[in-house]
This record gives C-alpha cells, sequence and structure tokens, in this order.
C-alpha cells in the first residue's frame, strides 16, 4: 500500500488564508495531506502563552498529527488583516518567533515554516526553523 505524507499547520480559522497556505505547503514539503489545527490568531495564543486551554488544545492536536500521521514538518501562519489579532505585520513576525519557541518547548523536532499571508492572500515564508540538538 502507498504511504501517504503528511505535514501540519497551525493556522488562523480565517478562510481566506487557508487555501493559498495548504497549496503552498504541499508544494513546498511535497506531502499528499496538511493536517490543520486553525484557531482565531494562533499566533497571537502561541506568543502570549496566556490560555492554557488553548495551548493545550493546539499541543493535543498536534501531538495526534506527529504520532498517528507521522507529520515532520509544521506551518505557523500569521497574516494580514486578521480579525482576531489586529496588529500589523512586525508584531505579528515577532509573534511568529515567540510561537516557535513555545512549540519547540513542546520538543517538536522537525520543520517549522513561519508563514506571512499578504493582503493579496499571497504565502510568504519569513523564516525556516530546524530543530537544533
Amino acid at each position: 500500500m502507498n504511504q501517504r505524507k503528511f505535514a501540519t499547520v497551525i493556522n488562523c480559522m480565517d478562510g481566506r488564508v487557508q487555501i493559498p497556505v495548504l497549496e503552498y505547503l504541499k508544494g513546498k514539503y511535497g506531502v499528499d495531506y496538511v493536517d490543520n489545527i486553525t484557531e482565531a490568531a494562533p499566533v497571537k495564543v502561541l506568543a502570549e502563552c496566556e490560555n492554557e486551554v488553548q495551548l493545550e488544545s493546539i499541543r493535543a492536536r498536534l501531538k495526534i498529527s506527529i504520532e498517528k500521521h507521522g507529520s515532520e514538518q509544521l506551518g505557523i501562519v500569521a497574516h494580514h488583516d486578521c480579525a482576531g489579532n489586529p496588529v500589523g505585520k512586525e508584531i505579528q513576525i515577532r509573534q511568529l518567533r515567540k510561537a516557535v519557541e513555545t512549540i519547540r518547548s513542546w520538543k517538536f523536532r522537525g520543520e517549522i515554516a513561519c508563514l506571512w499571508v499578504d493582503e493579496n492572500w499571497r504565502v510568504h515564508e519569513v523564516e525556516n526553523q530546524w530543530q537544533t540538538e
């Protein structure tokens, strides 16, 4: 049987970013599927680490994707015109970097792509983070 490959994305619930991000990650990683973990303003949630319920929910869903689907690549998304995080791009990019620290603290060892979706719904890779241990 042909083994299907998965990546994972922690994405905003905003429907405008879903398809561009999925297409980007499928192309970047050559995977068949992308498991979606959606929240309102996920980079804010992951950067601020104030809502334990939301954090644990994201962590539990990421764990399922890793353990059950073998996902080794993760995209984390921030985007233009985010209703749940109405701050500028620069602040969201800082939140993306802090979100990576949170994910790493959970012992995620795979590749993490920090993604920005612009006002034309195009995906841009801000940076790519490999675990270094």
